[in-house]
Parts: structure tokens; sequence; C-alpha cells
């Protein structure tokens, strides 16, 4: 830390008034203060990753932005629980469970995300992770679909975490990207086996 008793005024600024250099010595312990608290700040690691899916924007849009349907296009999800608030809605929670992130003791993988943001008109949504057993607490990952043409749809899901002690930050984004892009990859899939139940009740 800085010792702020340390900083003094240049010799040759011995001549300005006492009020004044009472006024520079707050700037530069304001501008010191404002330095500390940035560097303070971790830096965040960022990844991203982008898929086409062969359908046309609303249908990709409708089995991603459904809590109810995450484990349709989510390998290893297991069960999405809502716990706050109403879906659609910022500040919805939701509890996520399954095998996402392998456990040394074997144990299932549990997330709880708050939403931060989600926009119908551009198809776009926010969550954070409030609390896991991942070590992935305060994540951010953001989903957005854009109309690719000819009845295709751009997903993009980006994302930043918090450094994780011990980890590399290339293998832990290098894991996220490909999980996250195994999800993009379901999609079609999932849109497909709905069309399907929906056939069959006809």
């Amino acid at each position: 830390m800085l010792n702020y008793e340390a900083i003094a005024v240049p010799l040759q600024c011995q001549c300005i008034s006492r009020s004044s250099t009472k006024l520079l010595n707050f700037r530069d312990r304001l501008n010191i203060e404002k330095a500390v608290e940035t560097e303070g700040k971790k830096r965040k690691w960022h990844g991203s990753v982008s898929g086409i899916v062969d359908s046309p924007l609303d249908k990709v849009w409708t089995i991603v932005s459904q809590s109810k349907r995450l484990s349709q296009w989510m390998p290893m999800v297991e069960r999405c629980i809502d716990l706050v608030g109403d879906e659609g809605v910022p500040g919805y929670v939701r509890l996520v469970s399954g095998f996402m992130f392998p456990q040394q003791d074997g144990e299932r993988s549990w997330i709880k995300e708050r939403l931060v943001a989600m926009d119908s008109t551009s198809h776009s949504y926010v969550y954070k992770m409030e609390a896991s057993n991942v070590g992935l607490d305060g994540s951010i990952n953001s989903l957005k679909l854009i109309d690719y043409g000819d009845g295709s749809t751009l997903v993009n899901w980006s994302f930043e975490i918090d450094p994780l002690e011990g980890t590399l930050e290339d293998n832990i984004i290098d894991y996220l990207g490909f999980l996250y892009k195994s999800c993009i990859n379901r999609i079609q899939g999932a849109i497909e086996d709905a069309n399907k139940k929906v056939y069959e009740t006809c």
C-alpha cells in the first residue's frame, strides 16, 4: 500500500500558498486512491463461442430462453428449479444441477443463477452466478441470437469469470468454451425433438 504521508510537494512549488498546497495534496491523494482502487480490482477472464443453428430465430429463442428446457440443450444438466421471482424478469433466480463441472467427490454440480437482463426483442439475456460448488461465483454469461438468413440463427455465448487461483487462464477458458459450444451444438436437436413431440400429439 502506498504511504500517503511520503507524498510531498516538489521543492519548486514551495512558493505556493498553504491553501493551494493543501488542495494539491488532496488532489494527489484522490488520484492515488483511485489508482490503488483500480489496481486492486481483479482483471476478469473473458471468452466467447458461437455457432450456427439451422432453425429460425424464433424457434431457437423458444428453446434457449426457457429454464424448463435447459436440460434439452445443455449436456449433463439434470434439473433446473425456480427459486425466486418470475422467469424472464430481471431478479429471477434459478438453481441448476447436474454434472456440468466434474467434482472430485463425484457429487453433482450446482449453480444458483440470477437473471440480470432479458430482451425478447433483441433475443438476448444475461445471467450471473450467485453461488455454486464449482468455484465460478460471480461469473457472467451472456447469450445473444442473430438472424443469419435462410432460416438459420447465429448463437453467440460470451462469458467472464474472476481469475481462479491455481488454474491457468487458458485452461479454464478453453474448458468453458468447449462446454458452452457443446450446448450450442445441441440446440438444433432439441428443436427437432420438440417438433416431433408436437407432431405426435396431433
